[in-house]
């Protein structure tokens, strides 16, 4: 598929309540867990707790696990449906939503730290990301750093703790730009979630198009005392953590 065949929107469950409400359930458990086990160290190595975006925040899981670490931490997302439960969730919170491509409520320079857990999965075409990079990177204060967690394109080619990608073979041969698909196991009825596979390079490139600076590249393995019944994930990375400096 030519990324310009790629929907500006495609057909998704991340909007829906009930989606939003199975979303909800999602703690660091499973193949999240070496999320939830490596990011702290990621982030302390790299930003001190200040102020932090958690930019689509979805209903709040990794909002307040910035808050955990000492970050005085903001959640947005485009999801009305899903800020409506992150904020039922956590009440003291502040959590905003905004229209897709305005983020003119937020302060520019103001953020030490933007992170975002797996929003550049769906979002439709490269021409797209890079203008939420250019956006975001205005949100940064200068020394700022953008951590951003995204999907490794062989996490739709295997089966893991958490998710299944065996009903779409075709996933296998997709490139970067093409859509991909994936089911999260825990999920009642097992909705179907259309992502977009975007590979190394096409990371690399944007970064360097929008004015950020890869800092390092994390691709978190499995470990046997991790407590977790690990499928693919010992010996494959399904997530990336992409750290970035705003200083190009």
């Amino acid at each position: 598929m030519d990324a310009r065949d790629v929907p500006e929107t495609i057909e998704n469950v991340y909007g829906s309540r009930s989606y939003a409400t199975e979303y909800s359930k999602l703690d660091w458990g499973g193949t999240y867990h070496l999320i939830a086990r490596d990011l702290p160290t990621i982030l302390r190595e790299n930003v001190p707790p200040g102020h932090a975006l958690d930019f689509g925040c979805g209903t709040g899981r990794s909002t307040r696990l910035l808050k955990d670490l000492g970050y005085h931490a903001v959640g947005m997302d485009i999801s009305e449906a899903m800020v409506t439960i992150a904020r039922d969730l956590d009440p003291q919170g502040e959590y905003v939503v905004v229209e897709n491509g305005n983020y003119s409520t937020l302060p520019v320079d103001k953020f030490d730290l933007i992170l975002s857990c797996f929003p550049f999965d769906n979002i439709p075409t490269a021409e797209i990301k890079l203008a939420i990079l250019q956006d975001l990177r205005k949100l940064l204060l200068p020394a700022g750093v953008f951590v951003n967690v995204v999907s490794s394109p062989e996490i739709y080619r295997h089966e893991w703790a958490t998710f299944t990608t065996a009903p779409f073979p075709e996933n296998r041969l997709a490139q970067s730009g093409d859509v991909v698909r994936i089911i999260t196991t825990t999920f009642a009825d097992s909705p179907v979630c259309e992502d977009i596979l975007f590979d190394e390079a096409s990371y690399r490139h944007l970064y360097n198009q929008s004015g950020f600076r890869v800092v390092a590249k994390h691709e978190p393995l499995g470990h046997n005392d991790d407590g977790v019944e690990w499928r693919t994930e010992t010996t494959i990375a399904p997530w990336v953590i992409w750290v970035l400096s705003g200083n190009s």
